[in-house]
């Protein structure tokens, strides 16, 4: 069974845009899939119906065992415990420190008064500082987070995700906002979460060369629809073109 299934799912915003159209697909437990497209595509909104920070219109959105589109609010906050998000701009509390912001990943598995009082085990303490120290944060674990980079504040995402223990990790264009060396090193941290971990990942991604480098899988969007879905390698100049209906997608940046 796959961990994660779309069919026939539809989106459409103020009754007017619809940003997914009669979307269809299923990933496998450790699997790692780029989605690629132009801005407007609907990559965004794919993610955000898996989680239920938007609703789909139509269809069916299964997800380890569980129907997001007709869940409740007690299901969506299993559903939410099980995926982690990685977003453009970090969605970090700027004023808190690494280790607080990290230890928030542990939030979802809290009562409401654990959450607000900030209860956290020496359990969970000491593996924050785990997984501070495989993305090489150890030094800032005590840093406010308005001090950091933009590289260490995606790390931080990271590591908050990987607090949750997720089967299902969701990037929103990770890398937009980051100097090719620091989305290098948030990609290569991807990609061996993936691997060594077994942790489901799907990206978002407009750089077409980073996406055929990391994922084993690529999706193509334009204008809400599914027009290539397969491996990196039979990805063609020409449908490249077809997504992005230009050579948008053609861009080379310098992630090696």
């Amino acid at each position: 069974m796959p961990i994660l299934e779309f069919q026939n799912v539809n989106k459409i915003y103020n009754n007017v845009t619809k940003a997914l159209a009669d979307i269809s697909f299923s990933v496998e437990e450790g699997e790692f899939v780029s989605i690629i497209g132009p801005s407007g595509s609907g990559k965004s909104t794919i993610l955000r119906c898996i989680n239920r920070l938007v609703d789909a219109t139509q269809g069916t959105i299964m997800f380890d065992g569980h129907d997001i589109v007709h869940a409740e609010k007690a299901e969506i906050r299993q559903v939410r415990k099980k995926t982690g998000m990685i977003f453009q701009h970090y969605n970090l509390v700027e004023r808190l420190s690494v280790i607080e912001n990290v230890l928030h990943g542990r939030l979802g598995h809290k009562s409401t008064i654990g959450g607000v009082i900030g209860h956290y085990t020496e359990e969970e303490k000491e593996k924050a500082f785990q997984i501070l120290a495989k993305l090489g944060l150890t030094e800032q674990a005590y840093q406010r987070c308005d001090e950091l980079s933009g590289g260490q504040k995606q790390r931080v995402g990271i590591a908050r995700s990987l607090m949750q223990e997720p089967r299902l990790i969701l990037c929103d264009e990770p890398i937009a906002s980051l100097d090719p060396s620091s989305s290098k090193v948030i990609m290569d941290h991807l990609s061996v979460i993936n691997q060594t971990m077994r942790i489901t990942c799907i990206a978002n991604l407009h750089q077409v060369d980073v996406a055929m480098k990391y994922a084993k899988r690529i999706i193509g969007l334009t204008l809400g629809r599914i027009v290539y879905d397969g491996p990196p390698d039979q990805l063609s100049k020409a449908k490249i073109y077809e997504i992005y209906q230009s050579d948008e997608g053609e861009l080379i940046t310098d992630v090696k």
